[in-house]
């Protein structure tokens, strides 16, 4: 193994992404993050940014398949800007974020203090690293199964809306400094779970006064979520 000793870990990362590696050194891999290979003095190819970048190519080529075959109808120009949205970097770490792949990350004690195990771009390396990973344990079938059940719903969301992504922190503030001047507070209270699963519940208020609630697999996750409902609870249409 490359880094990883705790076999356990990789069994439940395992049972996670709903894929049996035969060759258990590619999730390793895939899970060794570059300033872990260099705090280790471990070699460069032992860290995830080769299968990231095959990763990419694949991720790459199976969306623009399920696009062209689903859409027969959409322009080449709507079809780039659609899988653009799907490979992006927010979608890719929402998708690792489903599965918490931030908490199987082998990382620098650096990236590691500076909360890069919930950060988009190492999450999204991350998923690109385990589609490689994936693609070269078996073939591109299976792949391309793992790939669709994972990021369906997102493209589907991604033609149906334009847009994946909704910020609701951002829109409910643009919502209040319209109608009051105190600040909104996030608060956790409450944190439910193991370290490597937990779930938090995060209160969004204002002036003193709890205006919603939310649970996530991080804080930002949570934050969001309670953002949301404050956005419902205040007649907005999020369905």
């Amino acid at each position: 193994m490359n880094g990883y000793s705790d076999r356990e870990k990789l069994d439940e990362i395992q049972e996670n992404l709903k894929y049996r590696f035969e060759d258990i050194e590619l999730l390793d891999t895939a899970l060794t993050h570059s300033s872990y290979a260099n705090e280790h003095g471990m070699h460069a190819s032992k860290s995830n940014q080769r299968l990231e970048f095959l990763g990419d190519t694949v991720l790459g080529l199976v969306v623009s398949e399920y696009l062209f075959m689903k859409y027969p109808f959409y322009p080449e120009g709507e079809l780039t800007k659609i899988r653009a949205k799907v490979v992006s970097e927010p979608s890719l770490a929402l998708a690792a974020r489903r599965i918490n792949l931030g908490n199987f990350l082998l990382l620098g004690k650096g990236e590691e203090s500076t909360g890069g195990r919930d950060g988009d771009s190492i999450l999204a390396d991350a998923s690109e690293a385990i589609t490689g990973a994936i693609f070269m344990d078996s073939n591109y079938e299976t792949v391309r199964e793992f790939l669709l059940k994972n990021f369906e719903t997102i493209i589907v969301k991604a033609v149906a809306k334009g847009s994946l992504f909704i910020d609701y922190k951002t829109g409910l503030q643009e919502k209040l400094q319209k109608i009051t001047r105190e600040k909104l507070v996030y608060t956790v209270v409450k944190e439910e779970g193991p370290d490597h699963n937990k779930l938090f519940h995060i209160d969004v208020s204002v002036g003193g006064d709890v205006i919603g609630s939310g649970i996530g697999r991080n804080k930002k996750e949570a934050e969001q979520m309670a953002a949301k409902e404050a956005l419902i609870l205040m007649g907005e249409d999020y369905d």
